[in-house]
C-alpha cells in the first residue's frame, strides 16, 4: 500500500486504528502518521525558531520523540495530533533554552520569496509578515502560543487546549485577546 495522508484515505479513515497499528510496529501506519503531520508540525516549529536548519532539526526531534513514546500514548478523547503538538511545543521550548545558553538570539526565520510572484507583491508580503511577526513577538507567551498553534499549525481549539494544558474556554479567551491586540498593533504600523 502506498503511504497516504489520512485525508487522502477513504472517508471512513480511522486515525485511532492507524495509531494503534503504528503502536504495534506497523511501519506503513507510522509512515501515514508522519506524512500527515509533518507539514503541520514543521510549519508550527518554523514559526517559532530562528532558522530553517533549526526548524528541520527540531521537527526531526519531535518525530523521534513521537516514535520513542508512541507505545505509551493513550487515547483521552482528543485527536492524536494534540498529543503530538504538545511534544512539538516542548521541543521548541527546549530548543529556545539551549539557544539562550549558547547566547544565540532566538529569532523567527525570514520568509522565502516565491519566484512566481512579482517583486513588489513579494516585498509587500514579506513586509506584512514581518510586521505581524514583530507584533506577535510582543504578545504575552500564552497568547503567542495559542496564535502559533491555532493559525500556524492549524489546530482546533480542543487540540490547542490539550497541547497547552488549558481549558477550551481559556484558549478561546486567549485567542480573542491576542487577535484584538494584534489588530491594534498592526493598525499602528
Amino acid at each position: 500500500m502506498e503511504t497516504m495522508a489520512p485525508s487522502d484515505l477513504a472517508p471512513d479513515f480511522d486515525e485511532r486504528t492507524v495509531v494503534e497499528q503504528a503502536k504495534s510496529g506497523d511501519h506503513e501506519a507510522l509512515s501515514t502518521l508522519y506524512t500527515f503531520y509533518f507539514p503541520r508540525v514543521y510549519r508550527y516549529v518554523a514559526g517559532r525558531v530562528r532558522s530553517t536548519q533549526d526548524a528541520e532539526d527540531v521537527t526531526e526531534e519531535v518525530f523521534l520523540r513521537m516514535v520513542a513514546n508512541l507505545k505509551r500514548y493513550e487515547w483521552r478523547g482528543l485527536p492524536f495530533g494534540a498529543w503530538l503538538f504538545r511534544i512539538a511545543r516542548n521541543e521548541v521550548i527546549s530548543h529556545a533554552r539551549r539557544q539562550r545558553r549558547r547566547g544565540v538570539p532566538v529569532q523567527l526565520p525570514e520568509t522565502m520569496p516565491d519566484e512566481r510572484q512579482d517583486h513588489v507583491a513579494a516585498y509587500e508580503l514579506q513586509a506584512t509578515i514581518q510586521v505581524v511577526r514583530e507584533a506577535t513577538a510582543k504578545l504575552p507567551p500564552a497568547q503567542r502560543d495559542v496564535i502559533s498553534l491555532r493559525f500556524g499549525a492549524g489546530l482546533t481549539v480542543a487540540e490547542t487546549a490539550f497541547a497547552l494544558g488549558k481549558t477550551e474556554n481559556n484558549v478561546k479567551v486567549l485567542q480573542h485577546k491576542a487577535i484584538a491586540r494584534l489588530q491594534g498593533m498592526v493598525a499602528e504600523e
